[in-house]
């Protein structure tokens, strides 16, 4: 026999069996009893709410010959043929592949003819807003003024797509999300019946990873138990087969993005896509885990909204101590937005590896948040008794945390042979640079500005706002000086929208006459 998938074996066939939709489940009921039944109902909600399945069980209720307290009792020969399939007073039609005027028409004709068994004739129209304006128009007098015997069901994901003349002929019932305790005791039960052995820490990621669908859970864990079929289904598993990441790691890309530790964050995300971890749901679960950090600040009541362990909730609130507000608010409004550029991003890594950095290097942005992030650092340093060296030179601590070293020993300053200089010899300059500066450095054009500056140009914001960072800008300066025994004043632009590298800038690279590239070794 063939293997039936979860969602299907267990799908509800009476009311009680439907969970976390009390409001719809209790009106439908006191209509069957008190024979109060409408003509027409659309079902609202997002997928795996159960919109089918409670129409198909209505359908059974209203036929039913021996209902019980408005359930169907599931016995009788007219549940038994609606539960089969093989009725012909249920008809369901799917709108999505059915939406023409064509199909509507043969409805209407339909209708006259009265039920050949049972009292009602249902018809349940899958995905209703698929239907054409001209199928709607059809469908108007039919919904408004159908025979007795006929019920229409309308089922739909997006409501706001259905004419207003439609809505109006119908009684409107909206399928909330199920909420993760109602799935996660629903997947609970399921497996004692299926005799799996599931860890309770990996039903409830499951359940919340299903984002409200009942459906989306069944088939997320039948997942799971076939890739681990046999043996029992633990958390590291479920977070294996669904390529997610365990919130230990989240909680040390925290606390390494806090410390601007860039190395340190690169090495975590290699980490994570060595193990073949998706990025995409990577950046919605780190955002998710933003969101929890900051109701944590919000109140010191929040156990019962977030959906966490005693444990990490310490973790939690241990962290919410290491960071302010307003920084959180922007790790979180930089993530937001990258979960939604992921989506149809080419190179994700790169992508996600680039937002990191711009949370770890807040003088990568102009925004206000980030302005305000740059100045709690500089507070920060100064509270630490950290002076604010001139570029070039090193750090002195004055508090006796470390050794103070002395300033270096001011070189004289680069003339224009100088510069020619730092040109010819610029391959074997970058060749020695980190390796992001060294990658962005392959882009970059070579021009002169005012008083022998060294220009570098870059094509885009990006690799401009890199390469431009202080700490960039001065490990190349000290490549430099330790080749030519000079200082030469750098400063990295970049390409204006629009225009070309030769329109702006004089490329000394063609007047000494080298063609130079940067390359890695």
């Amino acid at each position: 026999m063939s293997y039936t998938a979860l969602y299907r074996k267990f799908r509800p066939t009476e009311f009680e069996d439907v969970k976390g939709q009390d409001h719809i489940i209790t009106t439908l009921k006191n209509q069957i009893k008190a024979e109060r039944i409408g003509h027409a109902y659309l079902f609202c909600g997002t997928r795996g709410t159960g919109k089918t399945t409670v129409a198909k069980i209505f359908a059974k209720a209203v036929n039913c010959e021996h209902p019980v307290d408005g359930s169907p009792c599931g016995e009788c020969p007219m549940c038994k043929s609606i539960a089969a399939g093989t009725s012909m007073n249920v008809i369901e039609i799917d709108a999505a592949s059915n939406n023409g005027v064509d199909n509507i028409r043969e409805i209407r004709e339909e209708v006259s003819y009265r039920p050949t068994e049972g009292r009602f004739k249902v018809y349940i129209i899958d995905e209703v807003h698929m239907l054409s304006i001209g199928a709607f128009n059809a469908l108007l007098k039919t919904l408004e003024e159908p025979p007795e015997y006929v019920i229409f069901i309308l089922a739909t994901t997006e409501a706001h797509k259905i004419p207003i003349t439609i809505l109006s002929r119908c009684q409107r019932y909206d399928f909330k999300r199920i909420t993760i305790e109602t799935i996660a005791a629903r997947l609970t039960d399921l497996m004692k019946k299926e005799q799996v052995d599931v860890e309770e820490k990996a039903i409830r990621y499951v359940a919340k990873a299903a984002d409200g669908s009942m459906r989306d859970a069944l088939s997320l864990l039948d997942q799971c138990i076939a890739f681990y079929l046999g043996q029992k289904l633990t958390y590291d598993h479920v977070l294996e087969v669904l390529g997610a990441v365990d919130t230990e790691v989240f909680s040390r890309l925290l606390r390494e993005i806090i410390s601007q530790n860039v190395s340190a964050v690169l090495k975590t995300v290699d980490e994570l896509v060595m193990q073949g971890r998706e990025l995409s749901q990577l950046a919605a679960d780190f955002t998710w885990y933003l969101r929890n950090l900051l109701l944590v600040k919000s109140s010191d009541n929040m156990e019962d909204v977030l959906d966490v362990s005693t444990e990490n909730l310490v973790q939690l609130k241990e962290e919410a101590q290491m960071i302010e507000d307003e920084v959180l608010l922007r790790y979180i409004r930089i993530f937001s937005e990258l979960t939604n550029q992921l989506k149809y991003a080419m190179q994700k890594r790169v992508l996600l590896e680039v937002t990191l950095i711009k949370l770890c290097r807040p003088q990568m942005e102009t925004t206000r948040d980030s302005l305000l992030d740059r100045i709690r650092a500089l507070e920060k340093q100064v509270e630490e008794g950290i002076t604010a060296a001139p570029a070039g030179e090193r750090v002195v601590y004055v508090n006796g945390d470390a050794p103070a070293e002395a300033p270096k020993p001011k070189l004289p300053k680069a003339i224009a042979e100088d510069v020619k200089q730092v040109v010819s010899n610029f391959r074997g300059i970058a060749n020695e640079a980190s390796g992001m500066l060294r990658t962005y450095l392959k882009q970059a054009r070579l021009s002169v500005g005012a008083q022998n500056q060294l220009l570098i140009v870059l094509p885009d914001e990006i690799s401009a706002s890199v390469v431009g960072s202080d700490s960039h800008k001065q490990e190349l300066q000290e490549l430099i000086e330790k080749k030519i025994g000079k200082t030469v004043d750098i400063e990295v632009r970049q390409v204006e929208k629009g225009r070309h590298f030769e329109d702006s800038f004089v490329d000394i690279e063609k007047m000494i006459h080298m063609d130079i590239t940067i390359e890695d070794e």
